[in-house]
């Protein structure tokens, strides 16, 4: 098994000629032979019993060689791989040159590594806009605690208002009809939430408990049940239990038991300064996403379909995965959505495709720079993926090469050493 040639073609690929000598594949024949004997019947021979020149002059020659050559593929492929020096991604195209008393000619279409280059990279200019904290902001995040530190008092002989906690039972119909889904018991609903269609929770404002009436509402037109959108519906409606939602005081006593803080000043200083801290962050995001969108700019590289399909097809398995944890897989997504797995990749591929030249830019830059990975560092590396997946550590390094850990980590000293040195606008 030897490399007989490797010819450039256009876009980073590369045509890779190499044979399977006739022993080896002579051999390999054999082999596929006695697996398969067994289920093959000739009239005149036991199941099992018929020579392989018997089968041949029956089925063909050619009989037994698909099989043959998928066994002597793999290895061939990769010693010629090897001897050609080339840096393959994605995966490669095969075709069968030549069969013959010399053995077997197979060829490969494999991209590689597109050449790149990129220049100032250094001193990239990016606006860095941090927002300032409003009081607005301040009050939403103190009563969202406020709330969550709520207590809930039964009320008997008061109206219900806005922020109460209603349970209902109630029945919709339209045109004096009951419809599907239009019914519950018990329902727990809180008023001014917007969990029910526009209208009906303002209706039930000013009853009480044991009363009964009619709440009167429209659907929508974009409703999602096209055979209620846009029409008029009464809801035949009773109160059987009302909460009220009764919010703890906003004073020193509050910040004592919802913080470290023994005065609403002080926790309300903090609570400023957490959110200042989310808007730094936030605004640190937006300036590295447009430094490296700016860099993808500058990337020159003829690079290969392969690469942007092979990484599409690595955002479909996140995408597969998130979803295993959430308890569902692609099939039953699909079915939920309507979408197919074409859709699925037509809308990533953007992604994956920035992805792909974003990483080569910054290998270029990691390169270029002589950036290096210690042993430390992977190491690290190697003990936060296995504390992140709840793994142990030399499983994780059974599973990754430590020249990938080593490349991920170049790569992350490229974004650090582009973002020192860029301008902010």
């Amino acid at each position: 098994m030897s490399l007989i040639k490797s010819t450039k073609a256009e876009k980073s690929t590369y045509k890779l000629e190499f044979s399977v000598d006739k022993a080896t594949f002579d051999k390999a024949v054999s082999n596929v032979y006695h697996k398969q004997v067994g289920k093959i019947a000739v009239p005149g021979f036991r199941k099992g019993k018929a020579p392989r020149s018997v089968i041949e002059k029956m089925y063909g020659k050619g009989f037994f060689y698909e099989d043959a050559i998928n066994e002597v593929l793999p290895d061939a492929f990769d010693e010629a791989l090897k001897e050609s020096k080339l840096d393959m991604v994605g995966q490669p195209e095969f075709d069968i040159v030549s069969i013959d008393d010399n053995g077997v000619v197979m060829s490969a279409i494999v991209a590689v590594k597109p050449n790149v280059k990129i220049a100032d990279y250094l001193g990239i200019e990016a606006e860095k806009n941090v927002a300032e904290v409003t009081d607005e902001e301040i009050e939403n995040e103190i009563n969202t605690v406020r709330e969550r530190n709520s207590r809930e008092i039964e009320v008997t002989d008061a109206a219900a208002v806005m922020g109460d906690v209603c349970h209902i039972n109630y029945e919709g119909f339209v045109d004096g009809v009951a419809f599907e889904g239009g019914k519950g018991e018990d329902y727990p609903l809180k008023l001014g939430s917007g969990n029910f269609i526009p209208g009906f929770e303002e209706e039930i404002v000013g009853h009480k408990v044991g009363e009964d009436f009619d709440v009167n509402v429209t659907f929508p037109t974009e409703y999602h049940a096209k055979e209620l959108a846009g029409k008029p519906a009464v809801f035949k409606t009773t109160i059987l239990k009302i909460k009220h939602i009764e919010l703890p005081e906003l004073d020193d006593d509050f910040a004592k038991d919802v913080s470290e803080f023994d005065t609403m000043d002080e926790y309300r200083a903090d609570v400023k300064a957490k959110i200042a801290k989310r808007h730094e962050t936030e605004a640190e995001n937006r300036f590295e996403s447009a430094i490296l969108d700016i860099l993808i700019e500058k990337l020159e590289a003829d690079i290969p379909e392969a690469m942007f399909v092979a990484e599409t097809e690595n955002f479909v398995r996140d995408y597969d995965n998130r979803l295993r944890m959430q308890g569902l897989d692609l099939k039953t997504y699909f079915q939920y959505t309507g979408m197919t797995l074409d859709q699925l990749r037509e809308s990533l591929r953007p992604q994956a495709e920035k992805q792909v030249k974003l990483r080569l830019a910054l290998e270029k830059i990691a390169k270029a720079e002589k950036l290096k990975a210690s042993k430390t560092e992977i190491n690290a590396e190697y003990k936060r993926i296995a504390d992140e997946y709840q793994m142990d550590v030399e499983k994780v390094r059974e599973l990754i090469p430590e020249e990938s850990i080593a490349e991920d980590i170049k790569v992350k000293k490229a974004v650090d050493l582009v973002k020192e040195n860029a301008i902010i606008k």
